[in-house]
């Protein structure tokens, strides 16, 4: 997978896994990954995926409809190379924290949905439910962040807070911050997350 990695200045850190959403490419969150821990080391990645030109990390077949099958194997495809990644990189496989916005942020929810080892936690900025009706993992110990928008067109505040929900019951810490805006990315829940990384 195409990608960028920045060795930080502090490797007990956290390894920040940045995940762009639709359109995006791997250079969208390297300003996000500064303000979240500017002293940790940054795996930026590129969707395997092209929509019209655009890179995603899986189809969809509609706005807000995913194509499962293709979802299933570009969450497994992903996590293979996060391990491939870590050799490659010599950072601690177990202790990598993804940062996903929209399109980016399914995918990582779908990593913690499906593997339960892949992720010590998540930043997911607009994130959808991505599988409904499977058994998640025990997500016990793992900590994850959500962004919504009361007013978001494409993700509705009943799919964040039916997201929230199901990580919680599979024992998952959860944090869901709004905002009164739409789908877009806000300085305010960018700082709100920070705030949240720094307690953790």
């Amino acid at each position: 997978m195409k990608h960028i990695f920045n060795k930080g200045k502090d490797l007990t850190k956290p390894t920040l896994l940045l995940l762009h959403g639709t359109g995006g490419n791997e250079l969208d969150l390297l300003p996000l990954a500064g303000r979240i821990d500017d002293e940790a080391s940054v795996l930026s990645v590129r969707g395997n995926v092209l929509e019209n030109g655009m890179p995603r990390f899986f189809r969809r077949l509609a706005e807000g409809v995913f194509d499962e099958e293709d979802l299933v194997f570009r969450t497994k495809e992903l996590n293979e190379f996060l391990d491939e990644a870590a050799e490659k990189y010599s950072f601690d496989r177990e202790n990598m924290i993804a940062i996903g916005y929209s399109n980016g942020a399914n995918i990582a929810a779908s990593l913690l949905f499906h593997y339960q080892r892949a992720l010590k936690g998540a930043i997911l900025h607009h994130p959808m439910v991505p599988r409904k009706g499977i058994e998640l993992p025990d997500l016990s110990g793992k900590s994850v962040f959500i962004a919504a928008g009361k007013n978001d067109p494409i993700c509705s505040p009943m799919e964040s807070s039916e997201l929230q929900s199901l990580l919680e019951k599979a024992n998952a810490n959860v944090e869901l911050h709004w905002e009164n805006r739409g789908h877009q990315l806000t300085m305010e829940e960018v700082e709100a997350a920070a705030q949240w990384y720094r307690n953790l």
